[in-house]
């Protein structure tokens, strides 16, 4: 073979890139493929770890020394003890503790997390078109750090690119099949079908998961269509979100969306369904100015769709840090820049820059996901502390638009 045949990029004298952009596509979808058998082999099934009694203590909301006693007494489920005496809880003796106290609590005292009667759900939309701000990182942890405070959520990923997804154990051209997006809920054709039929179980209890893949991008090529043909009885893109999220409220107390990084049709019917938004930014000038065009457009469209009838009111709307290295002195000043201007609607907590995330994420997991064995104490213990600092500030605003203390 001549080495002008053997180059992908020439073909009779004319340009092939499509062929080696899906050439390397394959490659690389099968070595992805290979290193996920190798971390979880094909029977496997991803489980959610064991927890300290320390964690588990935190995150129901009681003292250690409170677990202890309950366990002497021989009340509530049982701990695992290992050899060295440690006691560690599965998500599922942590559940079965919440319900436990509750029988047993005060009045007025509650450890279940879940909605009240009269309590609207609550759907939060993660959003920003600027690529590195952390988006699906944020969306990840936080539907994960709220299942494991007790409340019923549902993770949707709007995103084609699936990264959600993937973080939960589904890789998006091998595991989700034709009409099994969102896509498939809120399309335009009968080939629609119902909601709860897209909506997966993941091995975290409590959360449960919409995944994406790249046919999402037929809602952005089919919109416009359909808008221009204006078809009766037929929702308006913008209303599709909220109508399916409407079919299962009953069954979650948060859905987190973790949206494109475009502001297209995807993204709009998320913002119009949402109950809340969180921007994620990434403290650097060009990131800050990339936000600026985003809120501009974003402002613009919406009262678009505003004026064609859709009701966008929001319990809550949040900036939100990402990635900030606090030795960074230009970094430190764009947060005061952006606090001097936005006030309260910058989350007093930010996200720190850590490897520890990053390290995580290779093994597709999450620092929730991790022991605390696998890293650095101190490394560990820094992100940690900031993960729970920001994701306890958004619970906080959820509870508030309950009406809790």
């Amino acid at each position: 073979m001549s080495e002008l045949s053997a180059n992908p990029l020439q073909r009779d004298g004319r340009s092939a890139i499509h062929d080696l952009i899906a050439s390397d596509a394959r490659e690389l979808s099968a070595k992805l493929q290979a290193h996920r058998h190798r971390l979880f082999p094909p029977q496997a099934r991803k489980t959610l770890r064991r927890f300290s009694s320390g964690e588990a203590a935190k995150l129901i909301g009681v003292n250690d020394a409170y677990l202890r006693q309950l366990s002497l007494e021989g009340k509530g489920p049982q701990p695992e003890t290992n050899s060295s005496g440690r006691r560690s809880y599965s998500f599922e003796d942590i559940q079965a503790l919440r319900l436990f106290l509750d029988e047993t609590a005060k009045p007025g005292r509650r450890y279940r997390q879940n909605r009240l009667p009269g309590e609207h759900l609550q759907v939060l939309s993660v959003v920003n078109f600027k690529g590195g701000s952390g988006k699906t990182t944020t969306a990840a942890h936080l539907a994960q750090f709220l299942a494991l405070r007790g409340y019923r959520v549902l993770a949707v990923d709007l995103d084609p690119q699936a990264s959600l997804s993937a973080l939960h154990g589904y890789q998006p051209e091998f595991d989700i099949g034709e009409n099994e997006t969102l896509y498939g809920a809120i399309r335009y054709d009968r080939a629609r079908r119902p909601f709860a039929d897209v909506i997966k179980k993941t091995y975290f209890p409590n959360l449960d998961l919409v995944p994406g893949n790249i046919e999402l991008m037929e809602f952005e090529h089919e919109s416009p269509k359909a808008l221009a043909e204006k078809r009766s009885g037929d929702a308006l893109f913008f209303a599709r979100v909220a109508e399916v999220l409407g079919s299962v409220e009953a069954n979650y107390d948060v859905v987190v969306i973790d949206c494109p990084p475009q502001l297209g049709f995807l993204t709009l019917s998320a913002l119009c369904a949402a109950t809340a938004v969180l921007i994620t930014v990434h403290p650097q000038m060009l990131d800050v100015m990339s936000m600026c065009q985003f809120l501009i457009m974003t402002s613009d469209l919406l009262s678009v769709v505003a004026k064609a009838g859709g009701d966008m009111q929001y319990d809550w709307m949040r900036y939100m840090v990402t990635r900030q290295e606090p030795s960074d002195g230009p970094q430190t000043q764009m947060v005061a820049f952006m606090r001097s201007m936005f006030g309260e609607r910058v989350l007093n907590h930010a996200m720190l820059k850590s490897t520890a995330i990053s390290d995580a994420g290779i093994t597709k997991q999450t620092l929730y996901e991790v022991s605390r064995e696998q890293f650095t104490r101190a490394t560990y213990d820094r992100a940690l502390e900031a993960l729970d600092a920001v994701n306890g500030e958004i619970e906080g605003l959820i509870r508030a638009a309950w009406g809790r203390v």
